[in-house]
């Protein structure tokens, strides 16, 4: 699709009264947010050359979504087309690229313009930008770039050795062929189970590469009929209504992640006889039967993946890696010759690079900041960083359920700020340090006796250098847009003061 914004160097600094970082679901919702209520003075500083994020990114083999396609999307912007009850990649791309042509987004972005470093200038009281297509400021700062932008590579000796092809799944190589060839895949998360299927159709041989093996549930899925999509745009109450049943049977598994017993028993039986179904075999069954509690890591969906191990030119290979060699494995149980390695790792969602190139005013970035692992108020604002909030950041993760809900409970959060500081005529908004130390307390203290920490399973979700749950959200999704889906500014140092007693208890909602 055809992109319209600049992309080439600026020779002079732009000042903008607000720049998003990003556009994927966050970022683009944000900027169709503000142009609809008649704000125009925003840029949209995108890294790569075209918008989408994750879903730009991510185009490997059998790429698709695990939640719902009409609860991962915009419920401003319903789409009656979906063709099915789990999108592709290809067909949620399409939708944000339409997105954000339609709404007018596209002339607020900056394509090819990587952020270098986001600095608070106290004096100006405006953030200064670096990016690879030259310099900024920015009254306000909102990061958008999400927990599943930057590609995890494992730590396993010698992986820079390998000679021959390697990539890590979100940057799928579309030049290597791969039939015929000896393929390794490494990780068997939510995209592995989507990619190993695709392969093994066309591999010479597939060996898959597995710490620890994931729960699986059957993946309720068919195509829309002709019908369906025509009531769906004919009577957009006919879509509402599946949207509400779908978010408030998401809403529902949360007290699987709370550890309550009946709720795990039930899903686990679910997962366990779908894979006894599908992989008669015990030896093999075995390999394939998690070690830990059900929802301590993501719980996926597929019905393709199990079957796929009892294909003759598929292996499953869990003695553990001992080393990569230029052109083949080494594990405990011997040599592996390949032609090609994939890896499926995951990403950086605990320690987010995005943080490492922001910094305060005394040059400390957020990272540094963050002494225990990532932390904000309302999962939106961080102490020391005033002006700047942060979307899909600490704590806005779903183990169950549709991200987009979170983002758009912090564009709410994010435009109540706004609308309050144009109110009000105020130059800076900053969150106390106390303040955030009291939120995060309390979430800390819900995650204490989630599944996420006490399922016994080692998971993105938390942050192991501190042994804290920094990535998700540990309650229901309603009470996260109950908490930090309304921008109250009665903790808020504005201009560095409290609010006054009238604004103390003034509540903006967007």
């Amino acid at each position: 699709m055809q992109q319209t914004s600049t992309s080439a160097p600026q020779a002079t600094t732009t000042h903008a009264k607000i720049a998003i970082i990003g556009s994927g679901f966050a970022g683009l919702g944000l900027a169709i947010q503000l142009r609809r209520r008649g704000e125009h003075d925003f840029i949209v500083l995108e890294r790569a050359g075209d918008v989408g994020g994750t879903w730009r990114d991510n185009t490997y083999p059998g790429a698709a979504c695990d939640i719902q396609s009409h609860l991962y999307s915009f419920s401003f912007r319903p789409n009656p087309d979906w063709s099915r009850v789990y999108a592709t990649q290809p067909e949620i791309h399409a939708y944000l690229q339409e997105a954000s042509i339609d709404e007018g987004v596209q002339p607020h972005i900056t394509f090819d313009a990587e952020l270098l470093s986001c600095t608070w200038q106290v004096g100006a009281a405006n953030w200064a930008l670096e990016t690879s297509a030259g310099s900024f400021t920015a009254d306000f700062v909102v990061t958008a770039a999400g927990h599943l932008s930057d590609p995890k590579l494992p730590n396993i000796t010698g992986l820079e050795k390998f000679e021959r092809p390697m990539f890590h799944s979100a940057q799928w190589d579309h030049s290597f062929e791969p039939e015929g060839k000896r393929i390794g895949v490494i990780g068997s998360g939510a995209s592995g189970i989507q990619i190993v299927p695709k392969l093994a159709k066309i591999a010479g041989q597939l060996t898959v590469f597995q710490r620890s093996a994931p729960y699986i549930i059957p993946r309720m899925d068919h195509e829309y009929t002709t019908a369906q999509k025509s009531m769906f745009r004919r009577m957009p109450e006919t879509a509402q209504a599946l949207r509400d049943e779908l978010f408030w049977g998401n809403e529902a598994r949360f007290p699987q992640r709370r550890g309550i017993a009946d709720f795990i028993a039930k899903i686990e039986t679910t997962a366990l006889d779908h894979l006894a179904a599908q992989v008669p075999e015990v030896e093999l069954r075995d390999k394939l039967t998690p070690d830990y509690m059900i929802g301590c890591k993501r719980i996926l969906i597929s019905n393709d993946y199990y079957p796929t191990f009892r294909r003759d030119n598929v292996a499953l290979e869990t003695s553990g890696i001992v080393e990569v060699r230029e052109r083949s494995i080494i594990t405990n149980d011997g040599e592996i010759e390949l032609d090609a390695l994939v890896l499926g790792t995951g990403f950086e969602a605990a320690d987010l690079p995005i943080t490492h190139r922001i910094f305060d005013e005394d040059g400390r970035s957020m990272a540094e900041s963050w002494t225990s692992g990532g932390a904000a108020y309302a999962c939106s604002t961080v102490a020391g960083y005033p002006n700047l909030f942060i979307m899909n950041g600490p704590n806005s993760g779903l183990g169950a359920g549709s991200i987009i809900y979170v983002v758009e409970s912090q564009i709410q959060y994010i435009l109540g700020a706004l609308e309050f500081m144009d109110s009000t005529g105020a130059s800076t908004i900053e969150i106390p340090q106390h303040a955030q130390d009291k939120f995060v307390a309390a979430i800390d203290e819900r995650a204490a006796d989630t599944v996420w920490l006490n399922g016994g399973c080692y998971s993105w979700y938390v942050d192991h250098r501190y042994g804290r749950l920094t990535t998700v959200w540990p309650d229901f999704m309603t009470r996260f847009r109950r908490e930090s889906g309304r921008f109250k500014p009665d903790e808020y140092l504005v201009d560095g003061k409290l609010v006054d007693s009238p604004r103390r208890l003034k509540s903006v909602s967007v």
